[in-house]
């Protein structure tokens, strides 16, 4: 879910002229309130009050596991909007391609920095999240240790990119409670004949949609054990991707599969970092704008 937030950045940047940004500052995002507190000062700003009637909100556990297929919607979303059934309900084949991954979470987490705290890995096997203006079909990973996040590409990364780089200085992992920073969606918890809750927000004139649905009734992750928890579980991850192609992801869904309150293991998930980055890692250039010299002197070649 570290897309979560990042998919309010996707799509053409307009920005009015402003002073000269550090690279820090380009690449910290903003996420109303999941990630990091960019333009959420104070906190009120970022968080929806329930109205009454609404359902409690569902949380987090503190640690998880998680598979997931992702559907990449390119043709009829707005007549069959998110959240979807997996397969989507409406949808043909035609209308989506399908790949897979995995998130591994622990908000217990503390880095050996003691900047901030949890951890989240998002793992795409085969086709990278489609958010940014690139194509996206290579194997890819979005880790954050407590305020840092990384960006990691695998052996089918496309030429001349490095296997990691640093995505943003201030990218935590969501809260156990981050559902708090989206407002509750009536119309789309009709959706799966209403056996979901959703939440979900649309940023800015292009309404960029980034949402969240959970099963409504709490479940156990060991229907036969009496004695196992029971809890919300999430249902699905669905937000607009960047529409021109390539990638071509006007709406993406991750719906989850095997969702579980196993606490992942380091050596299999965020230890990649230290074996996959160097010390100093070089800043991502995903978005448009994040590298403004490394672009300008792409023009220049040309």
């Amino acid at each position: 879910m570290l897309a979560a937030g990042t998919a309010a950045a996707s799509g053409p940047r307009i920005e009015a002229a402003k002073p000269k940004q550090t690279p820090a500052e380009r690449h910290i995002y903003y996420t109303g309130g999941v990630h990091n507190d960019k333009g959420c000062v104070p906190a009120s700003r970022c968080i929806h009050a329930r109205k009454p009637g609404e359902p409690s909100d569902p949380l987090y556990p503190k640690w998880w596991t998680s598979g997931w297929t992702m559907y990449r919607v390119f043709a009829n979303y707005e007549q069959y909007p998110p959240p979807y059934t997996s397969p989507p309900a409406g949808l043909t084949p035609a209308d989506y391609q399908v790949s897979y991954g995995a998130t591994y979470y622990d908000s217990t987490y503390v880095p050996a920095d003691k900047d901030g705290e949890g951890a989240m890995m998002e793992y795409y096997e085969k086709q990278c999240l489609p958010i940014f203006p690139s194509a996206n079909n290579f194997t890819c990973a979005f880790v954050s240790l407590g305020n840092k996040a990384y960006f990691l590409r695998y052996a089918d990364r496309p030429a001349g990119t490095p296997q990691c780089c640093k995505f943003s200085p201030k990218n935590h992992p969501p809260r156990l409670d981050f559902i708090k920073h989206l407002p509750y969606d009536a119309q789309r918890s009709t959706h799966l004949g209403g056996s979901v809750q959703a939440y979900a927000r649309e940023v800015g004139p292009q309404k960029i949609l980034f949402g969240y649905a959970f099963w409504r009734e709490p479940t156990s992750d060991h229907p036969m054990d009496a004695n196992a928890p029971s809890y919300r579980h999430p249902q699905s991850f669905f937000f607009s991707g960047y529409p021109a192609d390539p990638p071509n992801a006007p709406i993406v869904s991750q719906n989850y599969s095997s969702f579980r309150a196993e606490r992942p293991d380091p050596a299999a998930t965020w230890d990649q970092v230290a074996q996959m980055c160097p010390v100093e890692p070089e800043w991502c250039c995903l978005f448009d704008g994040d590298c403004p010299d490394k672009e300008q002197a792409g023009k220049q070649k040309k």
